[in-house]
């Protein structure tokens, strides 16, 4: 059983796995007892590659603003069976519901039943889920009170449970610390050779393209700059870390938020990669883009990658 990411989530990034493998630093994998960190945890699937791919990483931590999301983890790590039970529930009733009107009034129903905010952890997990897997393109999108409020996303027969992902991922986290609340915390549990990677919120393409709402709290410019100066600390402290984000200036060559941000220090570097990305409603407007990794190091496993001038 291969652990992999149990739920859908905006910008994660599976398909970028082979690139981001490329721009670890080059003696990574000769690193001794690695903690590995990820502040902004979101579907983990960089998560589940790493602690699959390298041995060397004997402690993990994970990290989300997000409760919900981090409930998510700690259910699928703690309580498996009793996850799978109520999920068997859900995905039976659900496919029993003859006609898309049906399944969209039980829809509305468990997300009004998951917005009230007073569930137990196996039961709110579940309706996470379900949501996940029946929302309009996996979206996981809340409003400034917190309520999720994604619309139905019409699909006759979803894989609601999937016990065997379940297990695999319950399995491999179990030697994972997981936190919640704001992502600066996690330097308390940097030590010795350790890595950083920082997947945030991106920063908006255009105003069109605004979709960062994965908790109530804002991530503005002024949250893109609090985090570059994070970054800075875990840089003072000795430790690497690996940063993705928005390519601004490749979609707008006027835009050079992060290199004003990022390349003012000279031991950051700024590199392109690929991702296809499809959230956006328009078809012809999706899409190969690229995005950013800003490093604080400058070697890296493959050379033949193009670099930032």
């Amino acid at each position: 059983m291969k652990a992999k990411p149990f739920i859908k989530w905006v910008g994660g990034k599976t398909q970028l796995i082979e690139q981001l493998e490329a721009l670890l630093p080059t003696d990574f994998d000769k690193w001794e007892n690695v903690t590995y960190i990820e502040p902004f945890v979101g579907g983990g699937a960089m998560l589940f590659y790493m602690l699959q791919t390298h041995s060397n990483i004997t402690k993990a931590v994970i990290n989300d603003i997000n409760p919900d999301l981090t409930m998510c983890y700690q259910v699928v790590r703690d309580k498996p069976d009793q996850l799978i039970k109520e999920l068997k529930v859900i995905q039976a009733e659900y496919y029993a519901l003859p006609t898309t009107e049906e399944r969209l009034t039980y829809y509305l129903q468990k997300r009004e039943e998951y917005n009230t905010k007073q569930l137990a952890p196996v039961r709110n997990t579940a309706l996470f889920f379900f949501l996940n897997r029946t929302c309009f393109n996996g979206l996981y999108r809340v409003n400034k009170k917190g309520l999720f409020n994604v619309s139905f996303g019409k699909q006759d027969k979803p894989m609601i449970c999937d016990p065997t992902t379940i297990y695999a991922d319950s399995e491999l986290l179990k030697k994972v610390t997981i936190c919640t609340g704001d992502y600066q915390q996690t330097i308390t549990n940097a030590q010795g050779k350790t890595l950083f990677y920082f997947d945030p919120p991106y920063r908006p393409l255009n105003a069109t393209s605004n979709f960062n709402n994965y908790a109530k709290e804002a991530f503005n410019d002024d949250a893109q700059i609090r985090l570059k100066q994070f970054c800075d600390n875990v840089n003072e402290k000795g430790f690497a870390f690996m940063l993705s984000n928005a390519d601004c200036s490749g979609a707008n060559p006027n835009d050079t938020f992060f290199e004003d941000l990022y390349l003012s220090n000279p031991r950051y570097n700024m590199q392109r990669v690929y991702a296809s990305r499809n959230i956006n409603s328009v078809a012809s407007k999706r899409g190969k883009l690229t995005e950013i990794v800003v490093r604080n190091y400058e070697a890296n496993k493959k050379t033949n990658l193009s670099l930032f001038e």
